[in-house]
């Protein structure tokens, strides 16, 4: 029989202490994609009729690429943010659990790198 109280049988287990800032950072990436598809969209879509040459001129101008470019980062750091609460909620195995979150991870990091760099590409002519 021990003669701890309650709360020293139970200091240290539970939760890691990361929810909230989780939470938290995926509330602020989804406010800041409001404004940022506003931003993207509506050049896009008045540039989308008329063909691949005014779309290379629009994000050839640095205020469109840089928003662009915003857009692509922050749209692929909430997506694996919200892609990591659904496979750790809902993966038991702790080996497909740890081979999703990877293959998270590198996928959003690979895409949103892809989108950055086509941006860059058109921005800087190459």
């Amino acid at each position: 029989m021990g003669y701890k109280t309650d709360y020293a049988r139970v200091h240290g287990l539970g939760a890691a202490g990361e929810g909230v800032t989780h939470w938290w950072r995926q509330r602020l990436s989804s406010i800041a994609l409001i404004p940022l598809t506003v931003l993207f969209l509506f050049p896009f879509a008045s540039a989308l009729g008329e063909g691949h040459e005014a779309v290379l001129a629009l994000y050839g101008d640095m205020r469109h690429a840089l928003i662009a470019v915003l857009m692509i980062v922050v749209t692929f750091w909430h997506l694996a943010q919200g892609l990591q609460v659904v496979i750790e909620d809902y993966v038991h195995g702790k080996v497909a659990r740890t081979a999703l979150l990877l293959v998270n991870t590198f996928a959003c990091f690979a895409l949103g790198a892809a989108g950055v760099l086509a941006v860059a590409t058109i921005l800087f002519g190459a």
